[in-house]
């Protein structure tokens, strides 16, 4: 059976590599999009069905913050990312006139992500 530290060095290690899958997601996700703006449309079908494979990744990430005894700030970054990703990116796609902050929120998701990996590595060491 795993002794308490090692439960929260694995926790903690699970947490940065679901951050890293989680911020090269971000990143293809706008690649994509790009994709479909600037070359072919047909790129759009990818873009909209590749978020349902991460768009929960923060809820499992905001689990292992409790698993790996991360701070409070940290855990409330990591409930921002599911915020911003899963309602307000769907808000800004389904209403009219929100559309255009779409691309920004993926920029404070990718940036928010960041933050957290740097923070969380220093705890994890």
């Amino acid at each position: 059976m795993f002794n308490l530290n090692s439960r929260v060095q694995y926790s903690r290690l699970a947490f940065l590599t679901l951050a890293w899958i989680f911020s090269v997601s971000i990143a293809i996700q706008t690649f994509l999009a790009g994709l479909a703006i600037f070359t072919n449309y047909s790129y759009w079908t990818y873009h909209t069905t590749f978020v349902v494979w991460f768009q929960f990744i923060p809820i499992l990430m905001l689990v292992l913050s409790f698993t790996g005894n991360f701070p409070k700030v940290i855990r409330g970054q990591v409930a921002g990312l599911f915020l911003l990703i899963v309602p307000l990116q769907y808000i800004s796609v389904n209403i009219p006139g929100l559309g255009a902050i779409h691309p920004v929120i993926a920029l404070v998701l990718f940036w928010s992500v960041l933050d957290v990996i740097k923070k969380a590595g220093k705890i994890h060491g």
